[in-house]
C-alpha cells in the first residue's frame, strides 16, 4: 500500500470520516481538501440498493447540471449533409460522416460525445465496438440519437451528462471543478442526487440510496447526509 502524500494527510485531516456532512458543508470542505495545482474535478458517487444483474433494477438517464460541469466538451455530429449546417451553428466541434467514421476505425477516439441522426445508425453500427467501452456509442436513451441535432450539441455544451449504475451498484458522475463556488457545486449535486431519486427501480426491495460521497481530483471522500438531500429512500 502506497503512503500518503504530506498534501494527503493535510487534506485527510480535514475529513471526519464518521461524520455525514449537510450538503453545504461538504461542498464547501470539497473545496478545502483539494490540493492540485491544477483546477481538480469534483465528482460525486452514490451507492445504490441495486442489483444491476437484473434489468428491472438498471439505473440509467440523463441530467443538465445548472451550472455545467467546467469542462470544455468536445463534440463530433456524424449527419447527413442537409443537418450539418445546424450541427455547426450549435456549435459542435466535429461535423461530418464518412471521413469521421474512416478517422474513427483508424483509433481516433479525441472526443468526448457523439451526436448522430437515427438515419446514419446503419454505418456506424460497424464501429461500435470501438465506440462501446469508451462510452461513445449514440443512444436514443441519452438523447445522442436525433432529429434535433441543433438542440442536442446545445445541451451538451451546456452540461448535460449521462450516467449508468456500474457492476458495484455505483452511479458517479464529474459535476464541475473545484474552481466553482460552493453553492454551484451544491447546486450541481442536488441536481444530480434528484435525477437519480427519480429513477428508483419499481422493482427494488429494500433502501434504494445506501451512500453518498463527494470528492475532488484525489482528494479525501466526504460522506453527504443522504436525508438532507431527499435520498433517504
Amino acid at each position: 500500500m502506497s503512503k500518503l502524500t504530506k498534501n494527503q494527510k493535510a487534506a485527510e485531516a480535514k475529513v471526519d470520516s464518521k461524520v455525514e456532512y449537510a450538503l453545504a458543508d461538504a461542498c464547501a470542505l470539497v473545496k478545502e481538501t483539494s490540493f492540485t495545482k491544477f483546477d481538480a474535478s469534483v465528482e460525486l458517487a452514490m451507492r445504490l440498493g441495486v442489483d444491476p444483474r437484473k434489468a428491472n433494477q438498471m439505473v440509467r438517464g440523463v441530467v443538465t447540471l445548472p451550472h455545467g460541469t467546467g469542462k470544455t466538451v468536445r463534440v463530433l455530429v456524424l449527419c447527413t449533409p442537409d443537418k450539418e449546417n445546424e450541427a455547426k451553428e450549435a456549435g459542435a466541434d466535429y461535423v461530418g460522416l464518412d471521413e469521421y467514421i474512416d478517422k474513427i476505425k483508424g483509433g481516433w477516439t479525441d472526443i468526448d460525445v457523439i451526436i448522430c441522426t437515427p438515419s446514419v445508425m446503419g454505418k456506424i453500427g460497424p464501429i461500435g465496438r470501438i465506440l462501446g467501452p469508451r462510452g461513445l456509442m449514440p443512444n436514443p436513451k441519452t438523447g445522442t440519437v436525433t432529429m434535433e441535432i441543433g438542440n442536442a450539441v446545445k445541451e451538451v455544451k451546456a452540461g448535460k451528462i449521462d450516467f449508468k449504475v456500474d457492476k458495484q451498484g455505483i452511479v458517479h458522475a464529474a459535476i464541475g471543478k473545484v474552481s466553482f463556488s460552493a453553492s454551484q457545486i451544491a447546486d450541481n449535486a442536488q441536481e444530480f442526487i434528484n435525477t437519480v431519486v427519480k429513477l428508483k427501480p419499481q422493482a427494488l426491495k429494500g433502501s434504494y440510496v445506501k451512500s453518498i460521497y463527494i470528492c475532488s481530483t484525489m482528494g479525501p471522500g466526504i460522506c453527504i447526509d443522504s436525508k438532507g438531500v431527499g435520498a433517504a429512500l
